[in-house]
């Protein structure tokens, strides 16, 4: 699982196994280690949001999906899911959900569990 946090904005991207973990188990999760403490992200299905939504908990980033939204994610082709969520005073928190998909690019990070890129397959 990657992040990507600008602004207000948050992209996560799912590889094929963190996909169907989060479908068939209701989440996904990865830790990065630091000295003085773990920052953990995931994804997990909760049916009190009508929509992605997002929470910074326990020095970690939880992204909520509803089961209603997912249905079987990881049996089709849908590439992902985006909401913009209203925070306390107004500001909007964009979200973003996708599966990884292989770099076209020179990369040494290990993409065996990405998906296909589409651009590719052309």
């Amino acid at each position: 699982m990657k992040i990507r946090i600008k602004g207000n904005s948050v992209r996560f991207r799912l590889a094929k196994t963190e996909v169907q973990n989060l479908c068939e188990k209701g989440i996904a999760r990865e830790k990065t280690a630091f000295d003085e403490s773990n920052f953990v992200y995931a994804v997990k299905v909760s049916d009190k949001y009508d929509n992605l939504h997002a929470s910074f908990l326990n020095l970690g980033i939880i992204l909520f999906i509803p089961k209603s939204i997912l249905s079987d994610w990881h049996l089709n082709d849908q590439v992902g899911f985006y909401h913009s969520q209203t925070l306390e005073f107004g500001e909007k928190l964009e979200l973003k959900l996708e599966k990884d998909f292989v770099c076209m690019d020179e990369t040494v990070e290990d993409q065996s569990d990405n998906y296909p890129n589409p651009k590719m397959l052309k």
